[in-house]
């Protein structure tokens, strides 16, 4: 299987205008299905902005008493700034409304979201006087603890989370949480979107379905397995996930290391595809990384399989560097793992064989590749008097 060099490309949309994808990404995977009159969104969500700092090379987990030295360090935002940051680098064009500090904090995540990634901040806002929140995780044996600090942010206009300046909207992405009603969920979907939603670990021991009504105004539900075992009461993740299509068209669930396992309740369709096997330096952000991958997909008309293969693949890349946005990759990254995987695998070997679920990437991909692996993360928000300091932790300098 010979791969073919990915090259920088722009986007031809049916009027022949060349156009890049946001912030000039190389791929735009929409260009094929864009037509007048669509929304200008692909992708709408909402939710809290954190600036993660994180900390990666400890031997073992801190240790009460003593102090504990990290070999690696990155900061960037973090919260739902890791979805967006994944949606945005994977092509699409990506609306964020989130609430942003008039500190340092808060002007660094909102240039590195804005200038550095190309993400519309108009339903955004800032508070003044109000400090950013902050999560500072450590990364250690393949898991991650997290320590994070913040306070609700007071609305604008005393308006509802996410209905303010949300603009029309081929799909949203929606982060559930069982008895918080999120009335912006219906109107999305009442306004055409195609609405993603995942969910959180209920801590009230519940796990009730009716607890989670928006989920009638869901295309897709995306739990891992033993959120949705629980939800279910079945014993296995993908009866969980046919159960789950009796309530939302479309139920994928994730399984660790066995991969993932999706149903589509419209057609009766189901798929399965397996994990990619990486040496894991930290997991921050890779379900957000995955349900990107699956939205765009959906999104670009993908058949089943090919989006479940997509989302696990930039899931796997994402954990092999360190951060939440900061580890998304794009399809630079993309190219590279592929056109790497083709010039080490031999001809006619089980190996090649297992890499045809993967060739759906050769008619996506353009042409050459960046070096192999690229590394993005530095260890401080950005250096005095660079120009676009705020942006520096995104680019290719290995300083941790």
């Amino acid at each position: 299987m010979e791969a073919r060099p990915y090259q920088e490309q722009q986007v031809t949309t049916d009027d022949q205008t060349p156009r890049p994808g946001p912030l000039g990404h190389a791929l735009d995977p929409l260009a094929g299905l864009r037509r007048p009159g669509d929304p200008g969104c692909d992708v709408y969500l909402t939710g809290t902005v954190f600036l993660d700092i994180i900390f990666t090379g400890l031997d073992s987990a801190p240790v009460r008493g003593t102090e504990s030295w990290a070999r690696g360090m990155g900061s960037s935002p973090g919260g739902v700034a890791n979805m967006a940051t994944a949606l945005a680098r994977l092509g699409l064009r990506t609306s964020l409304a989130a609430a942003f500090g008039d500190d340092k904090y808060g002007e660094y995540c909102w240039e590195t979201l804005e200038r550095g990634e190309g993400i519309d901040l108009d339903a955004s806002w800032t508070v003044p006087g109000w400090h950013s929140p902050v999560t500072v995780s450590m990364a250690y044996e393949g898991e991650r603890t997290m320590v994070s600090h913040g306070h609700e942010a007071p609305l604008p206009g005393g308006g509802a989370p996410g209905v303010r300046g949300a603009p029309a909207a081929r799909s949203a992405v929606a982060s559930l949480s069982p008895g918080q009603p999120q009335e912006w969920i219906a109107a999305a979907a009442g306004g055409g979107s195609l609405v993603f939603a995942d969910v959180g670990w209920d801590d009230t021991g519940a796990w009730d379905l009716a607890a989670l009504p928006e989920l009638a105004h869901c295309e897709a539900f995306l739990p891992n397995a033993q959120e949705a075992m629980r939800y279910t009461r079945t014993e296995c993740p993908r009866a969980a996930a046919r159960a789950l299509t009796e309530r939302v068209p479309l139920a994928v669930v994730t399984m660790g290391a066995e991969g993932a396992y999706a149903a589509d309740g419209r057609t009766g369709e189901t798929a399965e595809v397996p994990a990619i096997v990486v040496e894991a330096l930290d997991t921050t952000g890779a379900g957000d990384v995955f349900v990107a991958g699956f939205v765009t997909g959906t999104l670009a008309r993908w058949p089943l399989a090919d989006r479940l293969a997509f989302a696990g693949l930039t899931a796997a890349l994402s954990v092999q560097e360190f951060g939440g946005s900061l580890s998304a990759p794009g399809w630079g990254e993309i190219a590279a793992w592929w056109q790497r995987l083709c010039s080490l695998t031999p001809a006619g070997t089980p190996m090649e064989r297992a890499m045809e679920r993967y060739a759906f990437l050769e008619r996506l991909l353009p042409c050459s590749a960046p070096p192999w692996p690229r590394a993005r993360a530095v260890p401080t928000l950005g250096f005095r008097g660079t120009p676009g300091a705020a942006t520096v932790a995104q680019r290719d300098d290995r300083t941790a």
